[in-house]
């Protein structure tokens, strides 16, 4: 069993569920490049050092970090720093949103939020996943560095 089994394995019940679905259509989706990983405690997808040596300016010694996911006690959270970086990517993120749940987005600027595990809204978070390639992510990271 590796760390995201183990992580998934762990939760309650009632998330275990979601949880995997949520990790089944980011690995469908996701483009060929980025590693799932656990990063900050959580299931996430980042860029590792063979592809990106420099890591995470924060830590180094990190891999570039892009997607996480993860069960918080009255929530499950998607974070997704393409969404963070790029307007663009956030606002078709929110204007798709309602196409797809009936449920009021509960989101900051990386962070989505779904209370309820039934209303997640798994298709759009394929179509999310496709939008941005590890070359493409370590381009916009790169630029808003340099600001």
């Amino acid at each position: 069993m590796n760390e995201v089994d183990a992580y998934i394995a762990a939760l309650p019940a009632d998330r275990q569920d979601a949880m995997t679905q949520l990790r089944k259509v980011i690995n469908k989706n996701l483009p060929p490049g980025f590693k799932e990983v656990i990063g900050y405690k959580m299931p996430s997808w980042v860029i590792p050092h063979s592809s990106y040596p420099a890591g995470y300016h924060c830590d180094p010694k990190l891999p570039l970090p892009f997607v996480s996911i993860a069960s918080q006690k009255n929530f499950i959270a998607l974070y997704h720093m393409g969404m963070y970086a790029v307007p663009e990517l956030y606002q078709w993120f929110t204007e798709s949103y309602p196409h797809f749940s009936k449920t009021k987005l509960d989101m900051g600027r990386s962070c989505v939020r779904f209370k309820k595990p039934e209303s997640i809204p798994f298709e759009l978070i394929g179509q999310l996943m496709q939008k941005m390639t590890p070359d493409q992510w370590i381009n916009v990271y790169e630029t808003a560095l340099r600001r």
